[in-house]
């Protein structure tokens, strides 16, 4: 495959993870400020901004409606929904061969609709609709294009894009969860836990797991360790290695070892770890390490498919 066309399909599927895990990290925490007070909305609305990596030139100024307006739509700012959706739109238009008809009148309308002019739309049902197209979009992309190399590197940029965010989702939480576990949580905090499984999408499977009992070493075991829940770190990660596998074996590298033990040492450390040998451990370090070894992925990804030297492509 050309090394632009797996760029083109790697970044439309990260935009894409990234606008909708933003549309739901903001539709959560409005919902959430039905029952808050004011100094519990300045650490919440904070704490949005450090799970989306503290994006540049974005700040809380105390204004929640102005935070997710700028996160919303505002085009001067690359983190934003509609910025991403855009930049999706643009990749997916350099491949447009590579994906199905299907796919590209999803991503298109998708874009047509935010980028409306004079766009009026309350902002929870924006943030809906942003959620429910990319969902559509992936479902559509899984049924309706070939499972090929192509089609592995769009599983490689949503999740290696999610481990990231959910790497960094628990985090942003962890000096409420686990620096304080010790005491009896208050009502409010419960408020808070159920907040962080909903941002991930884990409210309704958690429960189906360990029923309602929401304790901070559940919600980090689920959110790590689980090995069925799409959203979970662990599920992400051992897609993202089967993808990498399949792409090395259809592109036939022979210079893929590395990449191989990255994903592989990433793998292994979420299979084979208990939610005890991690709670032991630095958290806050443990859940850096994750975003630096995806980093470190990302990196190996650029230097064998897409920045590789043409003397290397021709040695195999």
């Amino acid at each position: 495959m050309l090394s632009r066309v797996a760029d083109s399909l790697y970044w439309m599927s990260r935009y894409l993870e990234r606008a909708e895990h933003t549309a739901r990290l903001l539709d959560v925490n409005l919902n959430l400020m039905l029952d808050e007070s004011q100094t519990s909305s300045e650490h919440r609305w904070q704490r949005v901004l450090h799970a989306l990596g503290n994006p540049q030139d974005v700040e809380w100024v105390g204004d929640p409606y102005l935070l997710t307006r700028t996160l919303s739509y505002d085009l001067n700012h690359k983190p934003s929904i509609v910025s991403c959706i855009v930049s999706a739109r643009e990749n997916s238009r350099h491949v447009r061969e590579q994906i199905s008809t299907e796919q590209w009148h999803q991503l298109n309308s998708l874009y047509l609709h935010v980028t409306r002019p004079g766009l009026q739309i309350e902002t929870e049902e924006f943030l809906q609709l942003v959620m429910d197209s990319i969902h559509q979009f992936q479902g559509i992309t899984d049924s309706t294009m070939s499972h090929g190399e192509g089609w592995q590197f769009i599983q490689v940029g949503r999740f290696i894009e999610r481990a990231a965010a959910t790497a960094m989702l628990l985090e942003a939480y962890h000096e409420d969860l686990w620096i304080n576990s010790e005491r009896i949580p208050e009502s409010n905090e419960y408020l808070e836990w159920m907040g962080l499984l909903r941002s991930a999408t884990a409210f309704e499977a958690y429960c189906k797991v360990y029923t309602a009992d929401l304790t901070p070493d559940r919600i980090l075991e689920f959110l790590l360790l689980d090995k069925q829940f799409p959203h979970s770190l662990r599920f992400s990660i051992d897609v993202m290695q089967n993808a990498l596998d399949a792409i090395q074996h259809e592109s036939g590298k022979t210079r893929a070892e590395s990449l191989h033990r990255l994903g592989g040492r990433l793998h292994a450390m979420l299979s084979f770890s208990s939610i005890d040998d991690i709670l032991r451990q630095d958290i806050v370090g443990v859940l850096h390490n994750i975003q630096v070894q995806c980093r470190a992925i990302h990196n190996t990804i650029y230097e064998l498919y897409v920045d590789y030297p043409i003397q290397t492509a021709l040695a195999g």
